[in-house]
């Protein structure tokens, strides 16, 4: 998956693991970028009697660098409350829930917004309100609505949601961490068998979104709102993060806990699949913990992806020229690194410089796509992944066809990729309610009445 479990400790500690980042043009409202970071993997529609919430005790951050350092220059952080109406009942609602302040809500969340840059730290949100987890038609019956109201326009120009909603992701997993399976192409599989239909794992699962608007202007380095593709400015770098307190301090006799000393980042997402493919498992909980300036030490995984090493040997005789394939593969550090530099793609750059590091490159002066293609780049629209990523992207497809070599050609015209890889791809897509047009895109939860 994107970065759903995607690292030992973390995946222990889900309210915390941030499983997917979205940052692009808002389509219906072109002069601002919207930024999703999403947490709690896998959640199942019908998890009750403790629904699923974000957590108390972890700051939620969403970093921009607007100069290419990969240190941030705007930060977005959010802080969550839970309050408890009545501690006599297990319920979590004791009626149907007609609205966010309704009494039959019994255990709510609210959260406060914080925005940082070089003239310091202001809080631009309080007591804003979640709205409930899809529980189902009898104890939410207007679930859209409820949404809709959790939807909060800030005086300082943002709109902001947090929530559940439908995991936008799409993918195998049944089949891609079975020995790297794709179930379409399973019959050139080193253990054949006959090809099929690829099944999307996470088709009726949920997650918990924190989803925010912003006018272009109040991330730029000069406040500007860039027409010019070209240029440097018109480049932001995005990743999201968790952390928690150093310490943690919990007294079971009288039903207490608290927390200290300084925050720790305990999981962080720029592009897609990086933590959870490119990096190597004893390393993943490192990288967790480290921030993107310092993402030159894991350099050497994205030069010589693991991958790339395994399709040859799990898809025998399908792959040959990547099997030969020895060199550096500096066309997946351009992607994943640095971004595309100007030349490479022709009329696209969102390069950020020399300094390698993990982050969405967002180049906010390309509109939004009149006809997306799920490929993005690959599909001829500059509006898509890697030029930030959008809710609807084939992350999967896209990024196993650069690992497969399609890409290399950038950086090496000599190089002829495998047909197969131009091929490779889950052929998934998402199905209906999936995604909506207006903030904060992802579509309406499942609910557990309803939810096989």
């Amino acid at each position: 998956m994107s970065s759903h479990r995607e690292a030992p400790e973390i995946s222990k500690d889900p309210v915390a693991d941030n499983t997917d980042v979205y940052a692009f043009v808002s389509p219906d409202r072109p002069d601002t970028v919207t930024i999703i970071t999403n947490y709690i993997p896998l959640e199942g529609p019908a998890g009750g009697p403790n629904f699923f919430e974000f957590g108390d005790d972890v700051l939620y951050s969403i970093y921009i660098d607007n100069d290419g350092d990969a240190k941030p220059d705007v930060i977005y952080r959010f802080r969550f409350e839970s309050r408890l109406r009545n501690g006599n009942t297990f319920l979590y609602n004791t009626g149907p829930i007609g609205s966010l302040r309704d009494p039959n809500w019994n255990r709510r969340q609210f959260y406060s917004v914080t925005r940082t840059t070089a003239k310091g730290t202001h809080q631009i949100g309080t007591a804003l309100a979640s709205p409930p987890c899809n529980i189902g038609p009898r104890s939410t019956p207007e679930y859209p609505a409820l949404a809709q109201a959790a939807v909060h326009h800030l005086a300082s120009g943002e709109t902001v949601f947090a929530g559940q909603r439908n995991d936008g992701f799409f993918v195998d997993l049944g089949a891609i961490f079975d020995l790297g399976d794709l179930r379409p192409f399973q019959n050139l599989h080193l253990l054949p068998s006959p090809a099929a239909k690829s099944v999307d794992t996470l088709s009726t699962l949920n997650v918990h979104t924190i989803a925010i608007q912003v006018p272009i202007s109040h991330l730029t380095r000069d406040g500007s709102r860039p027409t010019d593709p070209s240029r440097a400015k018109a480049v932001l770098g995005i990743w999201g993060a968790a952390s928690r307190r150093r310490v943690k301090v919990t007294d079971t006799a009288n039903d207490a806990h608290g927390e200290s000393g300084p925050w720790v980042q305990v999981s962080r997402l720029g592009n897609p699949l990086f933590n959870e493919v490119i990096v190597p498992l004893g390393k993943k909980d490192r990288w967790n913990g480290t921030h993107p300036a310092g993402d030159w030490a894991f350099a050497q995984y994205v030069r010589h992806p693991e991958l790339a090493k395994l399709l040859p040997v799990l898809y025998p005789g399908v792959f040959p020229n990547l099997a030969g394939l020895k060199a550096a593969r500096a066309d997946l550090v351009a992607i994943l690194l640095t971004g595309l530099p100007a030349g490479i793609v022709p009329g696209f750059q969102n390069f950020t410089g020399k300094t390698l590091a993990d982050m969405l490159r967002l180049n906010v002066a390309i509109p939004p796509a009149k006809r997306p293609s799920p490929l993005g780049i690959l599909g001829g629209d500059l509006a898509g992944f890697p030029n930030g990523r959008r809710v609807a992207d084939d992350v999967v497809t896209i990024e196993l066809r650069a690992i497969a070599g399609v890409t290399y050609p950038l950086v090496n015209p000599d190089f002829k990729p495998d047909a197969a890889a131009s091929v490779v791809s889950e052929n998934l897509k998402p199905g209906a309610g999936r995604y909506q047009s207006t903030f904060p895109y992802l579509g309406t939860p499942h609910d557990g009445f309803n939810t096989p």
